[in-house]
């Protein structure tokens, strides 16, 4: 081996934690906003099982940028701020209204991604309808309090009550 190869060999050599480094962030990031506290939220367990479920490992090809209000939701602003000054390409708030109408007051661009138990998004103005969210905003809810009522309208009409 003479002199060049192996200043070639050494350059490559110490080249390739640089490389391998570029290649972990060019993995998609994911935002997670949560409106509660890292210790106290139940839900992270089932978002990480999702995720895998659908292809997606944390740290092997996608990675996730934890951002937790711990239960101070005058924090979300700001944390959803960070998340998109952070490039990532999606944003998951959970946690309530309060991290989503967050993000959406941040971004236009970025898709927000909601998880919300009773949340009624058309109400709180995070879309403009169930059928058709529009924007970037879309996300899964508990229906039982918005679609309670229909329902038994629905039954009322179907089996009238007896005279």
């Amino acid at each position: 081996m003479n002199r060049r190869e192996f200043v070639a060999a050494l350059g490559g050599a110490a080249a390739w934690p640089l490389a391998a480094r570029a290649e972990q962030r060019a993995l998609p990031v994911i935002g997670y906003l949560n409106a509660a506290s890292a210790s106290g939220t139940v839900s992270l367990v089932p978002f990480l099982q999702g995720l895998g479920e659908s292809g997606f490992v944390e740290g092997r090809n996608v990675n996730i940028e934890y951002r937790w209000a711990d239960g101070r939701h005058d924090r979300l602003p700001a944390l959803a701020a960070d998340l998109i000054n952070r490039k990532v390409a999606v944003i998951y708030a959970n946690g309530g209204s309060f991290g989503t109408a967050a993000a959406k007051a941040a971004t236009s661009t970025i898709p927000i991604v909601f998880q919300g138990g009773g949340l009624d998004p058309v109400t709180t103005g995070l879309v403009t309808s169930l059928n058709r969210p529009g924007g970037n905003v879309t996300g899964v809810m508990n229906l039982a309090g918005v679609l309670g009522p229909k329902q038994i309208e629905f039954l009322r009409s179907c089996c009238p009550p007896p005279l």
